[in-house]
């Protein structure tokens, strides 16, 4: 992930774009892009969605998060494992497996 972020930055820094990157706008794009990565679904089954169209947005929308993790100096692979055992506890396999249930009302 190292690798990635410093190919983002490199390419960003390349073009005089950090100043447009503050957190606030990092945010916009990343659901900008959000809803981009949707319209790849609209009207059609997911086996329909162009994949390429796909691939696209959803790197778009990783390039975004990494890039506002980055300003806060956040890591990645923690906030993430942070977040799935809070989720553990939040959805125990006991009362969610199977379930799409929202976990306030398990």
């Amino acid at each position: 992930m190292d690798e990635v972020i410093k190919k983002l930055k490199e390419f960003r820094d390349e073009r005089d774009w950090q100043q447009f990157h503050n957190s606030k706008d990092l945010a916009l794009a990343l659901s900008i892009e959000s809803s981009e990565l949707l319209e790849a679904f609209l009207w059609k089954s997911p086996e329909e969605a162009d994949i390429d169209k796909v691939k696209e947005e959803l790197a778009d929308v990783f390039s975004y998060a990494l890039l506002l993790a980055e300003n806060y100096e956040l890591d990645v692979q923690q906030i993430i494992l942070e977040k799935i055992e809070q989720n553990q506890k939040k959805y125990p396999v006991s009362k969610a497996k199977g379930s799409a249930r929202k976990y306030t009302e398990l």
